[in-house]
């Protein structure tokens, strides 16, 4: 077996062993090879080794049944000995690293080195002071000494500058990097487990299991731990996460007991003693191998040791798939799994590619926002360079023509360093134009943006785990959304019974039952149920009772309960190990059975599922006094009609429950499920309700409000699923929507041969409101059906709410996907990207409010900063070729970087949504960033800016009666000139950055600016510090200090930005028609060429097959149409929305042009432009 004598290879390695360590039965080394083996292999060995499972548990000192006694000293011991459940994480950057990582920036190193360059030169003294004048214009202004000391005064500014622009970029990654630790952390300690101690079920954190522990193992499990199974019902467990077989593995306790941590449970339930948690597990080792100590691992590397730690490298990990191992378990993508949590921050390199790869394929394309955004900063980054290099060479030029061909003066030695000193001078003059051309800033304000944003989504009950998958919200255009739990309370009430011949409408007196009746329906409901299924008192008095475990179950205990009989008493009867067999609930039997042996040996099986499914299956029903009689398919149908159909519209979820009997002689074959579970006998048909959350209709209606269609999917029936649809607000009456169920839905969308065509989903998708009776994979086809159409111009973006393990691949294909907090379970989780942690559809609406106030957050910063970016360079580039001096010095355009990049992006990205966020359409996939509307705010409020600049640049002097700042030496003192330039700059840009709140050319630029403290605190700032440098900035900030009056102007005139913003919030965008272009910053390049542009007098082919009337009639519809939108935009005002719904109502006449699915949100734009479109939420409008 070669295990033993590994064992005793590790005895000497490890202390006091051989008494086997603090008097536990067995020592972490033999636990943790015993987890190595698989199948019969590991049954013989727990059979040799420890006498069957009971021999285990006895050694680990626990009992099966009881749990651990829970004695803090027993606890500590066995942490001691064995471990804790958790992996210790890689350690953070320190802010060190951080810092260097900041200093690596390009356009920093290239200011450092010419700031180092300008540093060497003042302090150089050229030899023969005496021949000064032959060097020219180049050594004047130097003649006052006091002044050429300070020659080093700019190089070290701007190597001061850098320094800060360093220090508060690593400050930021480093509370990034602290606040997603947080977030980390927070979501290990939701993930919480059943575990049995001192006899009763807790719910223990799982950093909190230890090795001994009996822990409750159910459907949707994520394993916290190794262990070895006691006991189990009907148990698959996808173990692809280690092995990479997609195969779901059967587990039982004499074939193949061997639990891993990180495995999936997809099937049954089941008791599991711990044997191996933390870095002892078998997902943990493999963490350890992937480096999560990888500082360890280098070190034992250099001296060749096979051991790490003093455990084995499991080199013969399963069938030596390591490799596989490694990148298989890099697919269980971060957070929901404690386990998980070193896989981002740990991987070596070779790893992390394979993780891309594997991500990028699971997960979609980059997200849309960083996509524009990095072509955005290309593009900037682009012109910035070419602007700079040729600011650079005309400076150089006007230089040396000036000086060596105008004056004809020869170049001496002497001299050089003097020139040289002019030309690094126009080197940092360069460089600095390109530092603030660069939108460095962008990705700070992305960032920053999206770490508010979900630092507060914490609050509205979102907890997200892909960063993008918040902004992403924002442009949702549908949600495919659950029945149960999300819409509903999930508190689920039995409400009607058809019991005994007679339908119910309120729960029976038990009195008026047959007691043969009442007795088989309690035992069937107490006992075919999962037994962590509890109705608990309600936790504080006069509250509703607590319902633990599946909620349709407490709905049928809550009936028991209501029928005065308890059903502890039964279970304690029939304790879970006494079950003869259970066929556990999924999604393709969507029922569950229990047998019991009775004491005559003879066997009874309980069932339970959903009506129709159930009521197929019966053939006897019991009658009014309790006897079984015939139940024919007439019967059957009369009985749907009369019974189930009523329930099912008022939106009770239907439940029946039935029997069999079968002798004891021959044993049936009970793996032979289809000949097992028919020929039943129905006892009764319960409708349960549950009702719809009070506060979902509202939600629904803003989310249609926002141009977001809401769909129903689940797996109830098709009457229930529309009558809650109706209550919820998802369908009006009198529309035109497709309800349809799994079966009709896969008969439409599949060819002859059985195939999904993507032609026929497009026909049934844009109608589709209920999808019920619906499978996981009938989910998964209508979501990646949606996301593939290419039926409306703009791909759909589509968000998918679950909770179930079967849930897992629609959320994974779907743009964002929810998981449940409380109702779901862990792979559901995994697969998600956003948890809302109170299950309620309103906070999916939060979400898409927050998703998009990212996404206009970005926008104002960059109206804000592509506005500064433009003035700058202008200014410097201009004032560089007429002046040969940049009218902003290096230090002063990083100070306005700085403004610009890092406070801004700070005060703007933070500003909290409105509920106006809602009133629109999404934008779309391949709407520009830069919309017409913020193309005519920055280039008017450029032209502002630069004609009050030049005209204080060339001119000032004569209006303040100073002295010219123009054509200055050398290193003549700074002119006041030149400091109301770099003043009024700023206090425009103050001021602009007000203007820059709204982007969507609104008047009231003050309108909740108190209820941002970060923005104000940071104008107030910024407005403080500048008083601090223009009046004592002296040298470094080429400042000289400035009288009141001078104040007040550059004051003044920096507010006439707000008058300025009036002015161009006035003039239409359809003036301005050579805007539309430039708004097109950023076309994503994966796009196909699409009509961008609204107001296209050009007919689609769709058009051409239209009548011609039609066509004529959706002419003049184009054109009014595109005069409302001009008149009205981005207002949502009601006057527009009243035009819309006239509009809508002539348009969904016509039902074969247009199919309107819901006339309050019907986008104009779509409807008009592309006649075959289905009112698909569009981002022209």
């Amino acid at each position: 077996m070669g295990d033993m004598t590994n064992s005793d290879f590790y005895t000497k390695n490890q202390r006091n062993d051989s008494n086997h360590e603090g008097g536990f039965g067995c020592s972490l080394m033999e636990l943790r090879s015993l987890m190595e083996l698989r199948g019969t292999e590991a049954v013989v060995k727990i059979q040799e080794d420890y006498g069957g499972t009971e021999g285990l548990c006895q050694r680990l000192k626990t009992s099966p049944t009881e749990g651990l006694a829970g004695l803090a000293t027993d606890l500590d011991k066995r942490k001691e000995v064995f471990g804790r459940n958790l992996i210790p994480p890689k350690k953070p950057k320190t802010f060190l690293q951080l810092v260097w990582e900041a200093l690596q920036d390009v356009t920093l190193i290239i200011l450092e080195i010419a700031a180092l360059i300008s540093l060497g030169l003042s302090f150089y003294q050229p030899p023969g002071e005496g021949n000064t004048d032959a060097c020219g214009d180049a050594k004047a202004g130097a003649e006052d000494e006091g002044e050429s000391e300070a020659g080093w005064i700019e190089g070290a500014a701007i190597l001061l500058s850098v320094v800060c622009v360093v220090l508060v970029t690593a400050f930021n990654d480093w509370s990034k990097e602290k606040q997603f630790r947080g977030l980390q952390s927070r979501i290990e300690q939701e993930q919480k487990f059943q575990v049995v101690r001192g006899g009763q079920v807790i719910q223990l954190p799982v950093a909190d299991i230890l090795v001994g522990d009996i822990a409750q193992i159910k459907y949707g499990d994520l394993l916290p731990a190794d262990g070895v199974l006691i006991q189990g019902n009907d148990l698959k467990i996808d173990e692809s996460s280690l092995t990479g077989e997609s195969d779901h593995v059967r587990k039982a306790a004499d074939k193949d007991p061997m639990l891993l941590s990180g495995t999936h449970v997809m099937e049954g339930s089941g008791r599991m003693v711990v044997t191996a948690v933390g870095v002892n597990s078998q997902s943990g080792i493999i963490f350890t191998l992937l480096g999560a100590g990888g500082e360890e691992e280098e070190k034992k590397e250099k001296k060749g040791q096979a051991l790490e730690d003093g455990h084995p490298l499991p080199g013969k990990m399963q069938d030596g798939n390591m490799e596989n191992n490694q990148t298989k378990v890099k697919k269980q993508d971060g957070a929901a799994a404690m386990e998980m949590q070193p896989l981002k921050s740990a991987e070596g390199g070779e790893t992390e590619e394979k993780e891309k790869k594997k991500t990028s394929v699971s997960k979609k394309e980059k997200s849309v926002l960083q996509g524009k955004l990095t072509k955005l900063a290309v593009q900037i980054g682009k012109a910035g360079l070419v602007m700079s290099a040729i600011t650079v060479i005309i400076l150089v030029l006007y230089f040396a023509i000036d000086t060596f061909v105008r004056q004809k003066r020869p170049w001496l030695t002497e001299c050089t360093p003097i020139y040289i000193q002019y030309f690094v001078k126009f080197f940092i003059i360069g460089v600095t134009v390109l530092v603030v051309a660069v939108p460095e800033g962008l990705p700070l304000a992305v960032t920053i943006s999206l770490a508010y944003s979900v630092k507060k989504m914490m609050k509205d009950n979102n907890l997200v785990r892909h960063l993008d998958a918040c902004e992403t919200m924002g442009n949702a255009t549908a949600i495919c959304s659950d029945k149960t739990g999300t819409l509903t309370t999930n508190r689920m009430t039995a409400v009607q019974v058809y019991v005994a011949d007679v339908h119910y409408k309120t729960i029976p007196e038990p009195t008026s039952l047959p007691s043969k009746t009442l007795d088989i329906l309690v035992n069937a409901i107490s006992l075919n149920s999962a037994y962590t299924t509890k109705i608990l008192p309600a936790d504080k008095e006069g509250g509703l009772p607590k319902q633990v475990g599946n909620k349709t179950e407490c709905g049928l205990l809550g009936l028991v309960l209501d029928l005065k009989r308890d059903y502890q008493t039964i279970r304690n009867q029939i304790p879970e190990e006494k079950l003869y067999k259970v066929y556990t609930f999924n999604s393709v039997r969507k029922s569950m059975s229990t047998v019991i042996k009775l004491p005559d040996g003879s066997f009874r099986m309980y069932s339970k599922g959903a009506s129709e499914i159930i009521l197929k299956k019966c053939s006897r029903i019991l009658s009014e006094v309790g006897e079984p009689r015939v139940f024919r398919p007439r019967d059957r149908d009369e009985m749907v009609k009369k019974v189930i159909e009523p329930m099912a519209c008022d939106g009770l979820r239907t439940i029946c429950v039935g029997y069999r009997d079968f002798p004891k002689d021959p044993e049936p074959n009970w793996e032979d499920e289809n000949n097992i579970l028919t020929d039943l006998t129905a006892i009764c048909v319960v409708g349960i309700e549950d009702p719809v959350r009070p506060e979902v209709p509202d939600a629904i209606q803003k989310c249609q409000r926002a141009g977001i269609t809401v769909r129903m999917v689940t797996g109830d029936n098709i009457n229930t699923a529309r009558a809650i649809a109706i209550k919820c607000g998802i369908i009006h009456p009198g529309e035109d929507f497709l309800c349809i169920d799994g079966k009709e839905f896969n008969r439409r969308i599949r060819n002859e041969k059985g195939e999904v065509e993507q032609e026929r989903i497009d026909k049934v998708w844009p109608k589709l409101r209920v999808l019920a009776r619906s499978s996981p994979t009938d989910k998964h086809t209508l979501v990646k059906g949606i996301i593939d159409s290419t039926l409306v111009d703009q791909r759909q973006v589509v968000a998918v709410t679950g909770d179930g393990t079967n849930d897992g691949p629609a959320l994974k294909k779907a743009d964002v996907g929810f998981a449940m907090g409380i109702a779901g379970t862990d792979v559901a989780k995994e697969a998600s990207d956003i948890i809302l942690t109170d299950d309620n559809f309103s906070s999916i609406v939060k979400a898409v409010m927050w998703g998009r106030n990212v996404y206009d957050s970005i926008s104002k910063f960059l109206q804000f900063q592509l506005t500064v970016n433009v003035v700058a360079v202008i200014v410097a580039f201009t004032g560089a070729c007429i002046t040969q001096d940049s009218p902003l010095k290096a230090v002063q355009m990083l100070w306005v970087n700085l403004i610009m990049d890092t406070f801004a992006s700070l005060a703007l990205a933070t500003e909290p949504p409105t509920e106006s966020l809602l009133m629109r359409k999404p934008y779309g996939r391949n709407k520009p960033l830069i919309s017409s509307t913020m193309t005519k705010n920055i280039l008017g409020h450029g032209v502002y800016q630069l004609v009050i600049i030049f005209s204080l640049l060339f001119v000032g002097e004569q209006i303040f009666d100073i002295d010219s700042g123009r054509n200055a030496p050398l290193h003549s003192p700074p002119s006041e000139h030149y400091t109301i330039i770099f003043n009024t700059f700023v206090m425009m840009q103050l001021f602009n950055e007000i203007n820059a709140r709204k982007i969507h050319g609104e008047r009231n630029v003050f309108d909740g600016i108190f209820r941002n403290p970060i923005f104000c605190s940071i104008v107030v700032g910024t407005f403080a510090i500048q008083i601090v440098i223009v009046q004592f900035g002296g040298k470094p900030f080429s400042c000289s200090p400035l009288d009141l009056e001078k104040w007040m102007w550059c004051v003044f005139l920096g507010m006439g930005e707000l008058v300025w913003g009036q002015v161009i919030s006035t003039i239409p965008n359809s003036k301005l028609r050579f805007l539309r272009g430039a708004g097109q910053l950023t076309q994503k390049d994966e796009m196909p060429e699409e009509e961008m542009n609204e107001d296209q007098e050009e007919i689609d082919h769709a058009e051409r097959e239209l009548r011609r009337g039609q066509i004529l009639w959706f002419r003049g519809l184009n054109r009014i149409q595109t005069q409302i939108e001009v008149v009205n935009t981005f207002k949502s005002g009601t006057a527009f929305q009243g035009a819309l719904r006239r509009q809508s109502s002539t348009t969904s006449q016509n039902q074969d042009v247009t199919n309107v699915s819901s006339p309050s949100h019907v986008s104009l734009c779509n409807a008009l432009s592309s006649p075959t479109s289905t009112a698909a939420p569009s981002g022209q409008c």
